[in-house]
């Protein structure tokens, strides 16, 4: 199938895989509702809308936005493809999956990015600028029963992620770990990641994680 993945938009890799992977797991009932953050392309916004969801795709590029609805079309699926700034993107409308696959990579730079390709992983020093918002909003806007699946790297903290959603009142635990070797973004910040002691000496591979947090019925 011809998918679009233009200069300029997070295209498809190794954490849209696991992401993917973990989304085959769910069970899905029909009609149910996803809402994909941090889109990019759209890929797991397709995963989704194959399997019969109703699927509302958010990104704050413009870009990203056309290219999911155009890839949406080339699948023969339906998505809502919307711009915006995470959930306050859609309201106060609930979903019973919720994928996150934010920026995570930490950062020499402690602001984030107000435009350019660069926003697609820059996230502050501690990679955690949007898996924080994330862990505080989203389980609120899950129905009961309802699913997150989030993908971050473990330099990002997994502790921290998994502790957040468990106070927000989630059953979460890290349902898949991939070790990738090191894209461009962390290969020309391996020094400065060692420097801040959040990668070993010799290290040329990262962890990613997916956590599943599933909201009480």
């Amino acid at each position: 199938m011809l998918f679009l993945k233009p200069p300029g938009v997070y295209a498809p890799q190794d954490d849209t895989s696991c992401l993917t992977a973990a989304l085959r797991e769910e069970t899905f009932a029909p009609g149910v509702r996803v809402l994909d953050l941090c889109t990019g392309t759209g890929a797991l916004a397709v995963a989704a809308a194959r399997r019969g969801a109703r699927v509302t795709a958010v990104d704050t590029s413009v870009r990203a936005v056309l290219t999911c609805r155009l890839n949406a079309r080339l699948a023969g699926v339906r998505i809502r493809a919307v711009r915006g700034d995470l959930l306050s993107a859609v309201g106060g409308e609930r979903f019973d999956v919720i994928l996150g696959n934010p920026p995570y990579v930490p950062s020499p730079h402690p602001r984030l990015p107000r435009r350019g390709p660069a926003r697609a992983w820059e996230a502050g020093h501690d990679g955690r600028a949007l898996l924080d918002r994330i862990c505080a909003e989203a389980p609120g806007r899950l129905r009961p029963g309802g699913v997150l699946l989030l993908v971050q790297s473990a330099l990002s903290g997994v502790t921290p992620t998994l502790d957040a959603l468990v106070r927000a009142g989630l059953d979460a635990q890290v349902t898949e770990r991939r070790y990738v070797p090191f894209g461009p973004r962390l290969r020309e910040r391996a020094e400065w990641l060692r420097g801040r002691g959040l990668l070993p000496p010799g290290e040329d591979k990262e962890e990613l994680v997916v956590i599943r947090g599933e909201a009480a019925l």
